[in-house]
Formats: structure tokens, sequence, C-alpha cells
């Protein structure tokens, strides 16, 4: 370490173990730094980065108080807290393949893990710092957003030989600001420049983020797919793949690629959100929650810890049970329940009345009481759409459409409508998920939890074309649940014996529901069932 670098540096720990922390300050001593605070927990980290500017900030990935260092880089990154020309260094003694993800996602400056000795710490930080320093007047105008500004900084500096150490990470600088300006077909020419002379996965990513934007979709996917088979960029080249799949609306494909990249990182908040989402679009009830429930757990006590996560979980618990066996429905109900306890004693003081009213509402309905449902919900007039959230409206629409009260359902569903046309999300899931919620709304009027019944009964009266036409409803709206594919798979068959007119796309819905057969664990019941229609499907 150049004693002048130390020097003139100034250093903020953040480190909560005693011994960890006394290691940390005898290292940095013996480097020359002078200038060093040191906090326990990320709230102070944040209060003191408020009060002073830091020109590197070393954090122990493992702090026990809060949410850790992972959610103290997360908000820094989220509120733009952190100048680019400031450096972030994670220190862990946990290098598991998880937490290394973890950090590889969060991009911070470095990664050194303990124990470390001097020797490593002084090379580490060195390389850090001096990195910094060369390359600051880039980070400067990135900082200030701007980016004409930098390119041309970065054009400067790749003419500097003297500066060839750092020439690499200036290149990736230079793809990314291309990016960022939208200019895309110089983008892929000049990551194609650099795979030329060495093949580095940030290129090739830079090639298939700027052909996505170009809307080349096919090129796209063959880069992004030879990503995902990289260990270095698999993570990336998931988040990517379920991008392009939202596209060409393959929901489905979209949240596989985005529940293998949750289970390679399960800590990031947004991909889990992202999930919750796809999953409402393909009916997957069980992803849904288990999502919701994973965003609950990784956020308390960070910055997503906000009553809206609750209540997510709880509704999609509630959403989970109106669509399961019943063998299942107290379990889940109960998991709901929690959540809203969890959600009173995290939030005590939030403003929730409509939307827990909401929720009971729909516990009630589960409950088989029906009128009780009605009463709490009769409460309710559009004209007040505007003071409650989208995701608060679209539950009452649910809630109102379960108990029958159908005109009023889709009323509230056109004035979300509206409302989505002033605020489009960046990958419009929620204006698909509308559009999906008021079609199936408007052509079925009968709520998930009675359709089945209601099939099942037709079915055993022998009126086979209302027991068909009913599970086919049911199947539209409850796709992953196995007992009506087999209801709805039996249905199609004795409906074709009996010569009965059939449904459009019959086959595919035949091979939908051997899919969610397949994949799911059946009872010996079903078992033989679902057998005894396979060799009725092979003989016909």
């Amino acid at each position: 370490m150049k004693l002048h670098l130390a020097r003139n540096t100034k250093l903020l720990i953040a480190e909560d173990q005693v011994l960890a922390k006394s290691h940390m300050h005898y290292a940095l001593e013996q480097l020359g730094f002078k200038n060093m605070n040191y906090v326990d927990r990320p709230s102070h980290a944040l209060s003191a980065l408020q009060e002073h500017d830091y020109d590197a900030i070393i954090c122990s990935y493992n702090l026990r108080s809060e949410q850790g260092g992972y959610f103290l880089l997360e908000q820094l990154n989220e509120t733009h807290s952190l100048p680019l020309t400031s450096a972030f260094i994670f220190t862990s003694a946990d290098t598991s393949a998880e937490v290394v993800h973890a950090i590889i996602e969060l991009q911070p400056d470095e990664f050194i893990a303990k124990p470390f000795s001097v020797n490593e710490l002084d090379r580490r930080l060195s390389r850090v710092l001096s990195r910094k320093k060369a390359l600051k007047n880039i980070y400067s105008f990135m900082d200030k957003k701007d980016y004409e500004k930098a390119l041309a900084e970065v054009e400067f500096f790749l003419l500097q030989p003297e500066q060839a150490e750092h020439f690499p990470l200036a290149m990736k600088i230079k793809g990314d600001l291309l990016i960022i300006t939208e200019r895309f077909q110089e983008a892929v020419a000049f990551f194609e420049s650099i795979i030329n002379v060495q093949d580095f996965s940030w290129a090739k990513m830079g090639i298939a983020k700027s052909l996505l934007a170009l809307n080349e979709l096919d090129d796209a996917e063959r880069e992004v797919i030879q990503l995902a088979m990289r260990p270095d960029s698999a993570l990336e080249a998931y988040d990517l793949l379920a991008k392009l799949q939202i596209k060409q609306s393959a929901f489905d494909e979209a949240l596989e690629c985005t529940s293998l990249a949750c289970n390679i990182s399960p800590q990031n908040i947004a991909r889990h959100k992202l999930a919750i989402n796809l999953a409402r679009i393909t009916h997957d009830y069980e992803s849904q929650f288990n999502s919701a429930k994973k965003v609950v757990r990784y956020a308390k006590d960070s910055i997503h810890d906000k009553p809206d996560i609750y209540l997510t979980a709880a509704r999609a618990g509630v959403d989970f049970a109106m669509t399961s066996e019943p063998e299942h429905v107290n379990s889940i109900v109960k998991q709901t329940n929690e959540y809203l306890r969890q959600l009173k004693k995290a939030h005590p003081k939030a403003a929730l009345n409509d939307e827990l009213t909401v929720i009971d509402a729909r516990l009630h309905y589960l409950k088989d009481d029906t009128v009780k449902a009605q009463m709490l919900l009769s409460d309710f007039h559009t004209d007040h759409a505007q003071h409650h959230s989208t995701e608060a409206l679209l539950d009452r629409a649910k809630a109102l459409h379960e108990v029958g009260m159908n005109k009023e359902s889709l009323a509230i569903l056109d004035a979300i409508s509206s409302r989505q046309d002033e605020d489009p999300d960046e990958l419009n899931l929620m204006a698909t998920y509308l559009k999906q919620e008021k079609e199936e709304k408007e052509a079925i009027t009968l709520s998930p939890k009675t359709l089945n019944n209601t099939a099942v009964a037709q079915y055993k009266r022998g009126n086979l074309e209302q027991s068909y036409a009913t599970f086919s409803q049911a199947f539209r709206v409850m796709p992953k649940n196995p007992s009506i594919a087999l209801n709805y798979l039996q249905a199609i068959v004795r409906a074709r014996k009996a010569n009965a007119p059939m449904l459009p796309d019959t086959l595919t819905a035949i091979k939908k529901c051997r899919e969610t057969l397949e994949s799911a664990t059946l009872s010996e019941d079903q078992y033989s069932r679902y057998e005894n229609v396979k060799n009725i499907l092979k003989s016909e």
C-alpha cells in the first residue's frame, strides 16, 4: 500500500464481532490508514454515510443485527446513496454458494474472505483504491447522470497507455454506458469487438441485452442460453431469459427461469416479487404463496419491511386456499392468519382497515359463511377506488366475485384498468393480469371454490355436456390442481364416448391436463384413475 494513498483515504468499517474488528483495526494501522470510523449495524452505517463522505466502506456481510450487510448495500444501491467514486468492500467468513451469488449480484467493488492476512488486505485494498482513483472522472460524471460526458471520458481514458491495467473495467463501463444511452446497435458492435479479443461473459451479456432491447428475440435467446450454462453468468442469464419470455408471453417458462434464479440467490426481494406476478398470471397459486412467504422471510427488518409484504402473503394464502383440496385448506388458512398477526405486530399504526376487512370477508367465504362475507363487502363504492392501491382493489374484486357480486367485481376491475393506462409497469405484467382477470370473471360466474364441486355434481348426475363445460372452466382458473385436471380428463373421455359436442382446443386441454398430472404427486386412487384414462386415450 502506498503510504500517501492510505493516509488520504477515509474509511468506514461496519463490523459487529469484537475479534474481527480488532484484527481489521490492527491490519489497517499496519498499512498506514489513520482516518477510520467504526459502526456495528447497518442503520448506524447509513447515518454515518449521511453525515460524512467516505472513500471506502468495508462491511461484514454477516452483521448479526438487523438484516446484515446485504441489505445495507442493497439500500445504498436503490437509493443511490453511495457515489460510484466510493468503494464498497464485503468481508465474510461464509463462502457458501448462496452467499457468493448474493454478493456477486450486488456487485461490490471487492469481496475478501475471512480470515485474511495483512498482505491480502493490502493487495485487495490497493487494487480497489487505485482503480477508483484512476476512474474517478468517469464515475463522477456517471454519479451526475451525465452519461455523454462519461462516455467521452472513457474514450479519453482508453487512449492513455499508462492506464492499461484498468482497460478491461473501462471497456465494460463503456459498454454499460452505450446501453444506458440506448445506442444498442453500436453496443452490439462494440461488445463483438471485445469478444474477438477475449471471451468476457460481461461482453456476451451486453450483446444479449442489446439484442433484447432491439427486439431481436431469437438472436438474444441464443446468446442468453449460452450464458445460462456458464456459472459466472447463470444468474443474470436467467433474469434476462425471463424478460425475453415475458416479451413472448411465455409466462410459465418465465416463472421457471425466475424460480431457478430465486433458488440461486434467495435474498433478492425484487425477483421474488416478479415470481409472485408470474405465478398469478399462470394460476400457480402454490408458487405464488411460496414466493410471497419468501418475501416476508427475507424482507424483515429491511427497507422492504412494509405492510404490503404481509398483505401480499395473506392474499396469496387465501388465493391458494380457495383453489386447494379441502383437506389442505385449514393449514393454509392458519398460515394466512399468521401473516396477518405478523403484520399487526410489525406495523401496528398502519391504516389498513379496508384491506383487512376484504381478507376477513374472503376467509369467511372459505368457511361457507357467504352472508357474512357479503355484509363485510357491502360498504364499498367504486367512487372510492382512487383512495386504494391497485392490489387492494384487485383483492376486493376477487372477493366480490367469490360471493356472487359479479357486476360490482367487474366495475372495480374497470376502475383499475383505467388507472393502469396512466401508470404502466415496465414489463406490463399488471396489465396482462388485469386483462386476464376481467376476461375470466366475465366468462366464469362461479368462484374457484364452487366450480369443481358443481362440475362433480353434474358429472354424477350424468349431465355430461354441463360437467364437461364446467370442468373446462375450473381447469382454466386452476390448471395446476391435479384433482381438477384428472376430473376434466375423465369428463373429456366420457363426453367423447357419448359423442357430445367438444370444445375447441380439446387436444391442447388433454395435453395440459396430462402435464399437470405427470408433475404431481398423486394418491393411490388418483394414480389408478389416471392410468385408466391414459389407457382409454391410447386406444382412441
